[in-house]
């Protein structure tokens, strides 16, 4: 079968499109015909030997698809060959077919189509996971969402909405602010031209932010740290900047915030029946168009190369995806 490999941690030019041997399911797996997979930044910082995670070589990049179930293996009772499946793992989608766990798949319903379905869980489960099961979001809360018009950030944005929360969203540059206010904010900041922290001070009446949706780290992190409501919530949810912050702990004490961990990943794994209702939720909400999953280009799997170049420029909106079948 096709796929791309990663035999050094050496970054996304260093892998090549290859004919590998198709995988076996083993227990409690199942095995997937993919016919679209998306592109995260997570891929990119696995492939150069940038995240915790380092899998042995040769293995095959890729988080997150969405295909036809091919094989069952011993124990599987979630699936039936021929289930149209959204499914994800730490790596292996960027091939013809993936073997991931049980846990690690949704149902696709009928109104969702492959391109789309294989762009929700790693970004929307994420957006998820911070908004609705650590922050605990409250309709009328202020929601800052940094990187907005990526694919974690934007699907934030969106369901920072579908939950009723006022949301202002930072971008990095002008193109991107029509996007972010078509998914549902009614405020934003383009960080790289106005000033962040007179920004926040204008559009909250002074007051701060009640949930930071973070994915930059760095400076803009920092800034934030003085800019939070009473009894706010931080999310840092990646350092795509490359600087990773540090905070003076007082800060916390006097407005009484909280900094909130939300590796949606580990917590799929350690909470596997409780990470499904949540696929199943987002996917429900998406088949109703609740929310609004946005691929912002489509390209073969051969030109993976510039998939990922468009997500480590930050020029990527909403996701890439790579189309297979």
């Amino acid at each position: 079968m096709r796929a791309v490999t990663c035999n050094t941690f050496d970054g996304p030019d260093s892998l090549v499109l290859s004919d590998v041997p198709a995988p076996r399911p083993g227990r409690g797996e199942i095995l997937v015909d993919v016919h679209a997979a998306s592109v995260s930044f997570m891929d990119c910082l696995l492939v150069s030997g940038k995240y915790q995670l380092r899998p042995p070589t040769p293995f095959v990049p890729g988080t997150d698809a969405a295909g036809v179930v091919a094989a069952l293996g011993d124990g599987v009772t979630r699936f039936r060959l021929g289930d149209r499946v959204a499914c994800g793992n730490w790596f292996g989608a960027y091939a013809d077919q993936m073997v991931v766990p049980e846990h690690g798949a949704a149902l696709l319903p009928d109104k969702v189509d492959f391109i789309t379905g294989s762009a929700v869980r790693y970004s929307y489960g994420t957006a998820y996971y911070a908004l609705v099961v650590r922050a605990q979001l409250k309709p009328g809360e202020c929601l800052f969402v940094t990187g907005a018009a990526g694919g974690v950030g934007l699907a934030a944005v969106d369901l920072g909405r579908h939950l009723g929360a006022r949301v202002i969203a930072g971008v990095g540059s002008p193109e991107k602010i029509d996007l972010v206010r078509k998914y549902g904010a009614s405020e934003v900041i383009e960080y790289n031209r106005e000033d962040l922290r007179e920004r926040i001070k204008a559009v909250t009446a002074g007051k701060g932010v009640d949930v930071f949706f973070d994915n930059l780290g760095g400076g803009i992190f920092e800034t934030m740290t003085r800019l939070m409501n009473w009894g706010g919530r931080i999310l840092p949810i990646g350092f795509t900047t490359g600087n990773i912050p540090s905070v003076p702990v007082n800060l916390l004490l006097l407005k009484n915030y909280s900094i909130v961990g939300t590796f949606w990943g580990a917590w799929m794994q350690r909470n596997p029946e409780e990470s499904a209702l949540a696929d199943a939720q987002l996917f429900d909400w998406i088949a109703q168009g609740r929310l609004h999953p946005h691929v912002g280009q489509t390209l073969p799997l051969n030109q993976f190369k510039e998939g990922m170049r468009l997500v480590t420029d930050r020029l990527a909106q909403g996701r890439v995806v790579l189309k297979l079948r």
